[in-house]
């Protein structure tokens, strides 16, 4: 009896530590993007935009509860079945997430991210699908993640299309 208790601790400290693994990953994929978006607010605001478009203040809320929801999802999945396929997924549409903004943003490359956000769209429902099989909870978690990400590619798609 000693010697499970004695476990437990460890795993438990383990899967913490995990966790701010987990958060750790995305904010650095957050800080990326923050990066790519830093003095861009002017140029923004300049571009035609469709009727339909956020006011700009809702991406940093939005985002931020979203990369919450993306950490634990994956560090639910993590717990049950380790870094295995559908943790590589879960890193593939992070590294994608990381690369939008960047190429939005920071390089006016519209048409460019509106084909990283497609690519990254078809990661994340890979992620769900493979999230799914280890994880409803987790799955689920990724849902709202992934309607935003359909609402940004929209958007982006209608912003190429408005400003070439």
């Amino acid at each position: 009896m000693k010697r499970s208790q004695d476990v437990r601790p460890t795993s438990n400290r383990r899967s913490r530590w995990a966790l701010v693994g987990f958060v750790a990953a995305v904010f650095v994929a957050a800080a990326i993007g923050g990066l790519g978006v830093q003095g861009t607010t002017e140029e923004y605001a300049s571009l035609r935009q469709p009727s339909w478009a956020p006011p700009s203040w809702l991406f940093g809320p939005a985002w931020s509860l979203l990369y919450a929801l993306i950490a634990v999802a994956g560090w639910l999945v993590w717990r049950r079945v380790g870094f295995s396929p559908p943790l590589w997924a879960w890193t593939a549409q992070l590294v994608l997430n990381a690369i939008w903004t960047p190429l939005f943003f920071g390089a006016g490359q519209y048409g460019l991210a509106f084909a990283e956000i497609v690519a990254m769209w078809l990661a994340i429902g890979l992620t769900v699908v493979l999230f799914a099989r280890v994880s409803r909870v987790a799955a689920a978690l990724l849902l709202p993640y992934w309607a935003w990400v359909t609402f940004a590619a929209a958007l982006n798609l209608s912003i190429w299309r408005l400003n070439s």
